[in-house]
């Protein structure tokens, strides 16, 4: 019988501040689960898939789609917005042009109240750690005997004393926890994170520390210090290392060879390869930004098998996509 949530108290009164929550999730972790998605990161991947949760503030998203300015010739917004960042716009497919740099600073958000369309939405809401629980708690008699929580972002140890308290509160339900996450954090606070958590998905993205940083924002000295220190250390749980494989940046031989070598020295045996995807493409241009990789193909079945083969014959257990067997 799962044990009873505490009382509300502390823990549970902290907020964060969450932008997607999606139950019946199977390729997070085992079994069936509830995928959490935290706003906030640390890097700033070039080819990011959920640019919304970069930042840990309320953002707002157009989606140009939902706005019916040119259809009905509605402009509620515009006279709305206290920034004056709204107006019509010249080009022939985005009917209105916004002026980002005065939304970021922005704390109301009358443009979203003012669209009944919801051409204009809050990219996350914050939720109290006994509101997520509770969710848990609905959600929990869907999942599998393996299933449970996963916490992803973002990275959700951006939010480190809302994911811990999250985390503690799973524990005493007795649900199953898993995290994604880039390990770009004090070590501290990663291995403090980590004795809460059951299983992991780390990110090693390039062994090439230099290289590294030029697409993520961030060098990984950090990340392999992390990676070893858990791997080293007497925590009961399953790390899983994997990477989006990304056209000219990681998808070389001589990458595998470096992951397997560094796996190896730490005692790591799981490589999660991931194909590259533009599934994030629409998400960038409802921030207001402009996607770098907006013109790169998906990464080719082929691609993936030979570097799979590369670090299966170097001694590393790989798997492709979602084929992680859990």
């Amino acid at each position: 019988m799962a044990r009873s949530l505490s009382p509300i108290g502390v823990q549970q009164d902290l907020s964060g501040r969450i932008f997607d929550i999606q139950s019946y999730s199977v390729h997070d972790g085992p079994g069936c689960r509830t995928l959490v998605f935290l706003s906030g990161c640390p890097l700033r991947c070039e080819w990011c898939a959920n640019p919304e949760g970069l930042e840990n503030r309320v953002r707002t998203l157009f989606r140009v789609m939902k706005c019916i300015n040119r259809t009905q010739g509605c402009t509620r917004c515009i006279p709305k917005c206290p920034h004056q960042a709204i107006s019509i716009s010249d080009e022939k497919e985005i009917p209105l042009a916004i002026d980002w740099e005065k939304c970021r600073h922005c704390e109301s958000h009358e443009c979203v109240d003012a669209c009944l369309q919801e051409a204009f939405v809050p990219a996350s809401r914050d939720m109290k750690v006994s509101e997520l629980m509770k969710i848990f708690d609905r959600d929990r008699h869907y999942w599998s005997g393996k299933g449970g929580a996963t916490f992803s972002g973002g990275d959700p140890m951006y939010q480190k004393d809302f994911l811990q308290a999250v985390l503690k509160e799973c524990r005493n339900a007795y649900i199953h926890t898993a995290i994604e996450t880039s390990g770009f954090f004090p070590q501290e606070t990663y291995l403090a994170t980590m004795k809460y958590v059951d299983f992991a998905f780390n990110d090693l993205k390039h062994m090439d520390s230099d290289k590294h940083k030029e697409k993520t924002g961030v060098p990984n000295g950090l990340i392999l210090a992390n990676i070893a220190a858990l791997a080293q250390s007497d925590w009961p749980g399953r790390l899983v290392l994997r990477s989006p494989v990304i056209e000219g940046f990681n998808d070389s031989k001589e990458n595998m060879a470096a992951i397997a070598e560094f796996m190896h020295s730490v005692g790591l045996t799981e490589f999660n390869l991931l194909p590259f995807h533009r599934l994030g493409d629409s998400k960038w241009k409802s921030c207001g930004m402009v996607y770098p990789y907006s013109m790169y193909e998906a990464t080719p079945p082929e691609k993936l098998e030979d570097l799979q083969k590369v670090l299966l014959d170097l001694g590393i257990k790989a798997y492709v996509g979602s084929d992680t067997p859990f």
